[in-house]
This record gives structure tokens, C-alpha cells and sequence, in this order.
């Protein structure tokens, strides 16, 4: 049996043994409902409390400006639906990138739908907002910035806090949505002037179906779920405390490992990047060399089409994703390749490799060297390779 060499944390990653561990006893101990009154559930309620106080601290925030929700998605519809709604009086126009993820995307588009007007900024080659851009974008009737702290496709981490400054300048509320960040680099949501932050625990080695919103104290954001008055009245139904529980943990590991294990997957990051530039031709990196997230890779390969090289990785025990959206039933390459200037036929090429810290240097060069078997395989099917090596002997 091969071993298998996960290199797909963007995506989601495994739940550690001891958040599992910690989560266990709220299920059949200590599983009272948090919102009664009784001793008995005061156990989860405190549970609740000691996770929110983990991640405020993390953000450098109130603990009270902490809301749990059932993932990112989820709380990125909750920030931007409910700013439109709160803060329809003043305005209807909302500013968003065009490298959203599609929670974020797909959230604004329906919003169109009812009445609002989203201005989609572009990004340069790299995937970077210019801040000039995003200040030329606002309007007297602009509610919302809703940018993306670093990419989930190309790793590029935005200039959050001046492009919060810029919001801020003209009193316009910004949010970011920091799924791929949050855990992997440090982030002060009052330092970096952001009002409302999301993020998701699968993401840093926690359960799934958990995530979290940060809204700043005094935002007249309303409820995105009603009914009971759980959330202090601001997210309905009855808290999901074992995974509550296990999103703490952790946040609290990945905050007190951050240094060292980014610092892990950085060398690695750079060797695997390093390795495939001078050994595989042909190939680009796509997002930014230098402000990139610590354990993203992708690249563009040249002649080739990325749901063949993704099928041809998974025979050999590699997990990875492609920059285009076709193993998801789509023909369309990655919006986000589009978005900084890649042809549809190298953006249909690409491939992203995000690291995890079980990673290892053996690992890394096992994929290197699959990589390029698999590659000149695929280039020596295609025909558009075959012309273009005889137009340049």
C-alpha cells in the first residue's frame, strides 16, 4: 500500500488527538445545554466561555465580540447580509475583490439580485489589491469592504491593515474573511483596523462545522439566524459544544506552535518551490513570492491540463488540488487565476500544494520527482507541447 502524502491543508486537515480528546466529554458527561439554568449545564456554558476568551486573546479582541457560528461560510454571509440589511439607510454599495472565495462571491451576487451595487476590485499579477484602488472604488453610498485576508488558491496575503485604513478613513465598516490566515499568521484585529473577522476551525486542525465571527462592539449587525436567544440574541439555536470545545483547543495549539511550525513549512515551502522552478519547465508560481501564506504552493504547468495531473498524483498517494475549478464539475479554470492575468490554457494547468506539519523533506522530494515524471508524461500526449518544441529547435 502506498503512503499516503496529504499536501491539501488549504482544504481541510485532520482533527489532532487532543482536540479530540478535549471535545469527548461534552458529548456523554458533561453534555448539558448551555443555555439552561441548572448547575449541571454551567459545565458547558463555562466550556463556551473559556473558548471565546481563547480566541479574543488570539485576536486581541473583547471575548464578548466572539461568535460561534457552523463554519466561515456561514459567518461570511452573516457579516455581509446583515451590514447590508443594518446599514441600508446610509448606503447600498458594497466593495469586494475579484479573488473572493465564493462564499464572500457568491453572498455579494445575491445581493445584487436585491438591489445592492458591488464593486469587484481587480488584483496585479501577484493577487495584491492596490490600496489606491480600493480608495478610488468608495462612494459616499459604500457600507461594506469585504476583503480577503490571504487567498486560498495562490497564498497571497492582502495589506489588510491599510486597506481597513482606507475603509475607516471614509467610515466604511471592513471585514475580512481570514479562514486561510487565522492560526497561520498573527493577526490583531484592532491593530490591523478590521470590524468583523471570519474564520473556520477545520482549517488549523479542528472539527469541522465550527467557525467564528468577530464583530466589533457597537456594529449594529443583526442576527443572520433567528429564533432563540443564544449568542447573547445574535445566533439562534442551541450552541454545538463539543465542537465549541474542540475549536478552542485548537486555536490555543495553533497559536502557541505558530512560530516554529510556520518556520517548518516555510524552508519546505521554499525548497518545494525552489526544486520545481529549476528542475520543471515551463512552470510558473502563481501569487506572491514574499507575502504568502507559509504553507502555500501552486504553480501553472505549461501543456498540461490539472485534472489529469491531480488523477495521475492520487494513483501515486499524493493529495493535492488544482487551480481549476474542473474537479468540482466545472469547465471553467480558478476565477482567481483569471483574476491576475493567466490565460485559460495555463490557468487549466495548475496545481496547489498546501503543507501540513507532518510534512516532511522525504515527503517533498517524493512529489518533486513524481511531479516531473508526471508532467513530461502529460506534455509528451499533448500536441500543442509537440508544436511548440518544433517551433523552438
Amino acid at each position: 500500500m502506498k503512503k499516503l502524502i496529504y499536501l491539501d491543508h488549504a482544504a481541510t486537515t485532520a482533527t489532532r488527538p487532543e482536540v479530540i480528546e478535549a471535545m469527548l466529554p461534552y458529548f456523554s458527561e458533561s453534555y448539558g445545554n448551555a443555555s439552561s439554568v441548572y448547575d449541571f449545564a454551567s459545565k458547558s456554558k463555562n466550556a463556551i466561555q473559556h473558548t471565546r476568551k481563547i480566541i479574543g486573546d488570539a485576536l486581541g479582541v473583547p471575548e464578548q465580540d466572539i461568535y460561534f457560528t457552523a463554519g466561515g461560510s456561514e459567518a461570511d454571509n452573516w457579516a455581509i447580509k446583515s451590514t447590508a440589511e443594518a446599514y441600508r439607510s446610509k448606503g447600498n454599495h458594497i466593495i469586494t475583490s475579484k479573488i473572493e472565495h465564493h462564499a464572500v462571491l457568491h453572498t455579494c451576487q445575491y445581493l445584487e439580485k436585491k438591489g445592492y451595487e458591488v464593486t469587484y476590485l481587480d488584483v496585479d499579477e501577484d493577487g495584491l489589491i492596490k490600496p489606491e484602488d480600493l480608495e478610488a472604488a468608495i462612494r459616499p453610498d459604500t457600507i461594506l469592504v469585504t476583503i480577503m485576508f490571504a487567498n486560498n488558491e495562490i497564498g497571497t496575503i492582502e495589506p489588510i491593515k491599510e486597506l481597513g485604513a482606507i475603509a475607516h478613513k471614509h467610515g466604511v465598516l471592513f471585514h475580512t474573511d481570514a479562514v486561510q490566515a487565522f492560526g497561520q499568521i498573527p493577526i490583531n484585529a484592532d491593530e490591523m483596523n478590521i470590524d468583523m473577522l471570519s474564520a473556520s476551525g477545520h482549517k488549523l486542525n479542528g472539527p469541522k462545522g465550527i467557525g467564528f465571527l468577530y464583530i466589533r462592539k457597537g456594529l449594529k449587525i443583526g442576527p443572520f439566524i433567528h429564533g432563540g436567544a443564544q449568542e447573547r440574541r445574535r445566533r439562534a439555536g442551541t450552541e454545538n459544544v463539543p465542537a465549541i470545545v474542540g475549536l478552542g483547543k485548537a486555536v490555543e495549539i495553533a497559536i502557541e506552535t505558530m512560530e516554529e511550525r510556520t518556520a517548518k513549512e516555510k524552508e519546505l515551502r521554499d525548497y518545494l518551490i525552489d526544486r520545481i522552478m529549476k528542475e520543471i519547465p515551463y512552470t510558473r508560481v502563481n501569487g506572491s513570492r514574499t507575502k504568502r501564506l507559509p504553507a502555500n504552493v501552486n504553480f501553472s504547468f505549461q501543456f498540461i491540463e490539472g485534472e489529469s495531473l491531480l488523477i495521475m498524483l492520487d494513483m501515486e498517494g499524493i493529495c493535492a488540488s488544482s487551480g481549476s475549478a474542473c474537479t468540482s464539475g466545472s469547465l471553467d479554470p480558478s476565477h482567481v487565476l483569471l483574476a491576475i492575468g493567466l490565460p485559460h490554457e495555463i490557468a487549466h494547468g495548475s496545481l496547489r500544494l498546501t503543507l501540513g506539519e507532518e510534512n516532511t523533506k522525504e515527503d517533498i522530494d517524493f512529489v518533486i520527482e513524481q511531479l516531473k515524471r508526471i508532467v513530461s508524461r502529460l506534455r509528451d500526449m499533448s500536441p500543442l507541447y509537440e508544436d511548440f518544441v518544433k517551433k523552438h529547435r
